[in-house]
């Protein structure tokens, strides 16, 4: 067998179309009342460009600032107001700039606006992105103690409804991180502030998460939000009577870098769109005629057993595959306490009850509670597709929120 590389030309694609590409507008709350968290915060935005410059080489961030002395944003000089507001740095690629933005974080001397923040953060994305089908997202970190200007017209509640339809039509989503150090004493100021934020919520354009000191900063930040899609939907068979319809979600995965892949400088360097990419091709050839070309209807696939080469055709092959049937058994329970912690190093997934079915929402949760209750869990026999060519075994742990009664379980694969 030879191996012969093919340079051939290819044309990248154009800026500003790359696919899964994301577009991210940092907001952080610079006030007096934020300078002790500044350097966390500091710490989780450069981790995450970091991360976008190893993983997501597309996406584009901007950085805004709110809480400032000075005002620098298009919409105080369009329409005026929206002070204390400064865009540090204009969505574009990440590069030194944008490293750059974040290294001397001022302190500021106004209380923050976030509203006026958010709607000075939306109005980047839509003049950068407009209706293009590039994933958009606003990132809110702030403590919320200030009191917010009131509207021009309506309440504040009007003026989140607004801000949250633009939101909509758009297709941005929001996190908002609510930095807030233990023992602080709540007032009305802060009661109304996290109404409102809580209201972003309720609309469905935003995620809240509150943390209590600095280094939770830290792990309250995503580097990129992804869709949620299911791996499997089917029966999760307790017994031959007992099958209970749920739907299953990948909650983490492991973050893998980029391979590294073939270089070419064969193109001249005034090619512009050159993408000295390396294609490589394969050739077989007999090793009694070196010269010939064997086509791929005369090639079999041959296995060494001790010096000897064993041809198995495809139909063969085909014919002693493992071919397990898709599904998900419960092989038994266990006690939680004799499964190790190292088995959880592999993918989560997150078991739910099919939407809109009564008796497995049922189901579903008294299983989990009475796991819950015995300090049980549960071992699983996966078969996420048809044919798959491998079992994934797994613990089946239940995850009861205190929340409106929600009742979920986790999934933990390994093998």
């Amino acid at each position: 067998r030879r191996r012969r590389p093919r340079r051939r030309p290819d044309f990248p694609t154009p800026r500003g179309m790359a696919r899964n590409k994301e577009g991210l507008v940092l907001l952080l709350d610079v006030g007096p009342s934020m300078h002790r968290a500044l350097q966390e915060v500091k710490n989780v935005c450069t981790t995450l460009l970091r991360k976008k410059l190893v993983f997501h080489r597309s996406d584009e961030v901007g950085v805004v600032l709110f809480g400032t002395k000075e005002t620098h944003n298009d919409l105080a000089r369009e329409l005026g107001g929206y002070k204390h507001v400064l865009v540090k740095h204009d969505i574009k690629v990440v590069d030194e700039e944008t490293k750059n933005a974040l290294e001397n974080l001022p302190r500021g001397t106004a209380p923050g606006d976030f509203l006026d923040a958010i709607v000075v953060g939306l109005d980047m994305l839509i003049k950068r992105f407009g209706d293009t089908k590039a994933k958009q997202r606003l990132c809110l970190i702030t403590d919320a103690q200030h009191l917010l200007r009131d509207p021009p017209q309506g309440t504040k509640e009007d003026q989140v409804d607004t801000i949250a339809d633009q939101m909509k039509k758009h297709d941005i989503k929001m996190d908002c991180i609510v930095f807030r150090e233990s023992g602080v004493q709540h007032n009305s100021v802060m009661d109304e502030n996290d109404r409102l934020l809580y209201h972003f919520r309720d609309r469905s354009v935003a995620k809240v998460v509150q943390v209590d000191t600095p280094t939770a900063l830290l792990g309250a930040l995503k580097t990129r939000n992804v869709l949620p899609v299911t791996i499997f939907r089917g029966d999760l068979e307790v017994s031959s009577t007992f099958k209970i319809k749920v739907w299953a979600y990948k909650k983490t995965s492991e973050e893998k870098f980029p391979t590294l892949k073939k270089y070419s400088d064969k193109a001249p360097p005034s090619d512009q769109f050159a993408s000295h990419e390396v294609k490589v091709d394969y050739e077989y050839k007999s090793i009694l005629e070196p010269d010939t070309v064997v086509p791929p209807d005369q090639r079999i696939k041959g296995y060494l057993y001790g010096p000897q080469v064993v041809p198995i055709s495809s139909a063969e092959w085909e014919a002693v595959k493992f071919k397990p049937e898709k599904g998900v058994k419960l092989l038994g329970f266990a006690d939680r306490s004799s499964i190790p912690r190292s088995y959880f190093m592999k993918d989560v997934n997150s078991f739910v009850p099919e939407p809109g079915n009564t008796k497995a929402i049922v189901a579903v949760s008294a299983l989990a509670r009475a796991m819950q209750e015995m300090n049980k869990v549960a071992i699983l026999r996966c078969v996420w597709r048809q044919n798959q060519a491998n079992v994934a075994f797994g613990v089946l742990t239940p995850n009861i929120s205190s929340v409106n009664n929600v009742v979920c379980t986790s999934f933990v694969t390994h093998n």
